[in-house]
């Protein structure tokens, strides 16, 4: 089984940055504010030492979205491989829940490279596998987040060929 680019650990690490900073904002407008209401009508505390409460609480709460964000892109960086058998496309991925996608080669349709801004950067492309039968489903069915630019357009080449030669035997 082969792995991702080391870099697609920067992309997973933005992902869940935003992930963990989008749920600690809704957890605390709607837990935390109702308990800091709460504790200001029992405590009388001086709005200097309110401040400093809710920045050392932003401080925290960064420190703790930074260590879960490495750990989390750690983990799903080490549970992705993917592999080009003879006859189909073997992926595997996840944490907790793993997935297991087998793509024969007949299914494939079309292969697009795509390159966001942090692949750019870091030198990696993301390799998308349609395939037939994908019920007008928006993502594609085959997902390699990260493969580095030489591999990801020899892998295109040789999906291309494998797409070609079994249409060729299926019109014989």
């Amino acid at each position: 089984m082969n792995k991702l680019h080391p870099g697609a650990k920067w992309k997973f690490r933005v992902r869940s940055f935003l992930l963990f900073g989008l749920l600690g904002i809704i957890i605390a407008l709607w837990i935390i504010s109702p308990l800091i209401g709460l504790l200001l009508s029992f405590v009388s505390l001086t709005w200097d030492s309110i401040l400093r409460i809710i920045l050392f609480s932003l401080l925290g709460y960064l420190i703790l979205v930074i260590i879960a964000s490495e750990i989390y892109s750690r983990m799903f960086y080490n549970n992705w491989f993917y592999e080009f058998t003879a006859s189909e496309l073997k992926l595997e991925r996840g944490i907790i829940w793993k997935k297991y996608s087998h793509i024969p080669y007949g299914r494939i349709q079309n292969i697009e490279l795509h390159r966001g801004v942090i692949a750019r950067m870091l030198g990696f492309s993301t390799i998308l596998v349609q395939t037939a039968g994908s019920s007008g489903n928006v993502r594609a069915e085959g997902n390699i987040p990260a493969v580095e630019l030489n591999e990801a357009d020899k892998i295109r080449k040789f999906l291309m060929k494998k797409i070609t030669s079994t249409k060729r035997k299926k019109d014989l």
